[in-house]
C-alpha cells in the first residue's frame, strides 16, 4: 500500500545521501577505481550488472558483465537522462513522482523513452560546482542498483577525505 510519509522519508534520506556524496574534484582515474570498485562487488555477491560512469557528457568507465545487454545500455542512459536534467538521483525522482502519483512526462514534460525515474542513476557532485556527470548501474530491482552505487560511492568518498 502507497504511503505518502514513507515516500517523504524516503526523500529525505536521499537527499542527505546527496549532500553527504560530494566531491572536492573528480577525476577519470577516479571514476575508473569507482567502477571497477562497483564491478568487484557486484561480482562478489554473485550479480550481473553494467555500469556506466559520465563526466560532461562522455562516458569515462562502461563495463557490462556477463549476461547484460543492449537493454540495460538503453537503461542506463535514460537513468543518467533523469540525473543529467534534474541533478538529483534517479531513484530520487523516482520516489519523488510516485509521491505526486505523476508521470515523467507530466512532471517534466520529457519523453518517458529517452528519461527513465527509476534507481540507479546517482550524480556526480562537485562542492561548489554542482553536478557534473552521473554514476549509473543496471541489471537488479531499482533499489538494489541505488544501493550498489552509494554503498560504493561511501567508501570513495570516505577513504578520499
Amino acid at each position: 500500500m502507497f504511503k505518502l510519509e514513507d515516500c517523504t522519508a524516503l526523500l529525505e534520506q536521499l537527499l542527505q545521501e546527496e549532500q553527504e556524496l560530494q566531491f572536492k574534484t573528480f577525476t577519470n582515474q577516479m571514476a575508473f577505481e569507482i567502477g571497477c570498485r562497483i564491478v568487484a562487488k557486484a561480482a562478489s555477491e554473485h550479480k550481473s550488472i553494467l555500469v556506466d560512469i559520465t563526466k560532461n557528457g562522455q562516458s569515462i568507465f562502461h563495463c557490462a558483465m556477463e549476461g547484460k545487454t543492449l537493454n540495460n545500455a538503453q537503461w542506463v542512459k535514460r537513468k543518467s537522462n533523469v540525473v543529467n536534467q534534474f541533478g538529483r538521483s534517479s531513484y530520487y525522482m523516482s520516489v519523488l513522482l510516485k509521491s505526486k502519483q505523476i508521470t515523467m512526462l507530466e512532471w517534466g514534460f520529457v519523453d518517458p523513452n529517452e528519461y527513465a525515474a527509476v534507481g540507479g542513476s546517482f550524480p556526480i557532485i562537485i562542492e561548489g560546482v554542482g553536478v557534473v556527470g552521473s554514476v549509473t548501474v543496471s541489471g537488479l530491482p531499482q533499489e538494489q542498483d541505488h544501493q550498489l552505487v552509494t554503498s560504493v560511492l561511501k567508501e570513495f568518498v570516505n577513504t578520499a577525505k
